[in-house]
């Protein structure tokens, strides 16, 4: 009997989530950094066993919608929610309960599906905090078990999955069994770039980026060629993501062609473009060609 389904991997910026994600995948299919709307896209991750397999589905943090990019983000968790076969709460244990918090919850109360809540950065509290988060999050009164882990040790990791199984219907496998993600690959080359500029820049930049990969090429010798761009709404923005003398997107070209070699297995050359594009997050053509659904 194989077992196989849809998880919502819902939670508020910052919980952790998209490590989470890796980790149950066993790669990264999801792009981390400390920011909110890091993840801006349903994406979804395929975790493999001998009869099991969960297709995680990273929703973007939940936030009060503030235009028609924020707007899309909001819609796909509901959307997500409804459809999956299992939720999985993510909380981040550093922080107090928070009204985010309390919104996911009660959305996931309301859809009504199975759910396994996850107490994470356990790593980072001692004994009597796990305690007294446990109570807080166990007074939200989601359905479903409770799980202290760590995403970033992988502790308590393995019951979670062991939990997510039992939920899920007997079905044949929905993905090859060695696909880790349905991600395009522009769409993942893109985001490689998209992280690297959220771990170096700080106040409006990370809202006001984003990156599309518009060519994929590749040389006799065996070179892949990747042309990009990002996208900035004001021309101060690009100042910052070019930087003094072109340092900045040096920097974040020369990290993100390193990422991309990884994962391709291959040399990459990296073009790595800013451009100005004022209202992008308004721009509800752009974000059909971002995928942002």
């Amino acid at each position: 009997m194989t077992r196989a389904g849809f998880v919502a991997l819902a939670g508020r910026p910052n919980a952790g989530k998209s490590t989470l994600m890796n980790r149950i995948v066993g790669a990264k299919v999801a792009i981390t950094s400390p920011r909110p709307q890091t993840t801006r896209r349903a994406i979804r991750g395929v975790s493999t066993g001998p009869e099991w397999q969960l297709v995680v589905v990273d929703l973007p943090g939940v936030q009060r919608p503030r235009d028609p990019l924020t707007e899309r983000m909001q819609r796909r968790m509901d959307y997500e929610l409804r459809e999956s076969d299992a939720a999985l709460f993510v909380v981040n244990g550093h922080e107090r309960i928070g009204a985010g918090d309390r919104f996911i919850a009660e959305a996931i109360k309301a859809v009504g599906v199975p759910t396994v809540t996850v107490l994470n950065k356990l790593d980072l509290l001692d004994h009597t905090q796990t305690v007294q988060r446990l109570q807080e999050v166990a007074d939200l009164e989601v359905q479903g078990e409770i799980f202290p882990v760590s995403a970033k040790s992988g502790r308590g990791v393995g019951d979670v999955v062991k939990a997510l199984i039992e939920l899920m219907p007997e079905s044949p496998l929905l993905y090859p069994p060695d696909e880790k993600t349905d991600l395009s690959l522009e769409v993942q080359l893109a985001e490689i770039v998209r992280e690297k500029i959220l771990l170096r820049t700080h106040d409006e930049i990370p809202h006001a980026v984003e990156v599309q990969v518009d060519e994929i090429g590749e040389r006799e010798d065996g070179l892949v060629t990747v042309l990009a761009h990002a996208w900035a709404e004001t021309e101060s923005q690009k100042g910052i993501l070019v930087g003094k003398g072109g340092r900045m997107v040096r920097d974040v070209g020369s990290a993100a062609r390193k990422e991309m070699e990884v994962l391709l297995g291959r040399r990459v050359f990296l073009d790595l473009r800013v451009r100005v594009r004022k209202g992008w997050r308004r721009d509800e053509g752009l974000l059909d060609r971002l995928g942002i659904e």
